[in-house]
């Protein structure tokens, strides 16, 4: 049987501030996953959980099988992540960042690279800081592209898309999972976009996950449409997708 791509074993936050809780889900290599919110429900902290090598839970978090926090910075080889929260070198252009940033990453191509670059259409002679925020998503998913990880993390990437290019995008995501060696998590608070481009989807309300099932019986249960099946996915979110 495959491993999970990535799994939460009741993840519960520690300390005061806004934290997830009693969070259980896996995620099986070659789909597309969905985290529903509204802002402030919990999408980017539970990225945050995943990439911030300090950040304070119980619980486990594994990629294929390995707990995070016995070897971080080996893992976020396996992770691509793009964010407004991404950082990079503002004063510096594309090419220069991932010259720079490329080296930490095992399998890191410059040539994949400037090719998904191309195909994005954005210069890779930009000056980071000087993009618009699209862009900036665009060059992040290049570089990303580029180190080849088995988990790609998109938080609201898809926010002022163009419908062009938007069908472009989960075109290019479903060709980075046919293989089945990597899966995809994106949060998006647009239901319609939920439904028809991946195939699960969990919801979150103030950091608990509510329900974790397929897509369209999980939007349908947003839109309070009565199905059966759609209960069955609940069972507090500890539903796992194999």
């Amino acid at each position: 049987m495959a491993v999970p791509i990535l799994s939460f074993e009741h993840v519960t936050g520690k300390g005061r501030r806004f934290h997830l809780k009693d969070i259980s889900f896996e995620m099986m290599p070659g789909f597309i996953y969905g985290l529903i919110g509204k802002n402030g429900a919990g999408k980017t902290t539970l990225f945050q959980y995943i990439m911030n090598e300090n950040a304070r839970y119980e619980g486990r978090i594994c990629v294929e099988g390995e707990d995070i926090i016995k070897n971080h910075a080996v893992i976020m080889n396996k992770v691509g992540l793009v964010s407004s929260d991404n950082s990079f070198f503002g004063g510096c252009t594309c090419r220069q960042n991932a010259k720079i940033l490329g080296p930490f990453y095992d399998e890191f191509s410059m040539e994949t690279f400037e090719a998904v670059m191309e195909e994005l259409k954005v210069s890779p002679g930009k000056v980071y800081q000087k993009m618009s925020l699209g862009e900036k998503y665009k060059f992040q998913l290049a570089f990303a592209i580029a180190h080849n990880p088995c988990l790609y993390l998109l938080d609201e990437v898809t926010v002022g898309m163009d419908p062009v290019f938007r069908r472009e995008f989960f075109d290019m995501m479903r060709q980075l999972i046919k293989d089945e060696r990597a899966s995809v998590l994106l949060t998006s608070h647009i239901l319609s976009e939920m439904e028809i481009n991946t195939d699960y989807a969990g919801v979150l309300k103030e950091g608990r996950l509510i329900v974790f099932g397929e897509s369209p019986l999980v939007v349908a249960g947003m839109n309070g449409k009565s199905d059966s099946r759609m209960e069955e996915q609940q069972d507090k979110g500890r539903v796992k997708i194999k």
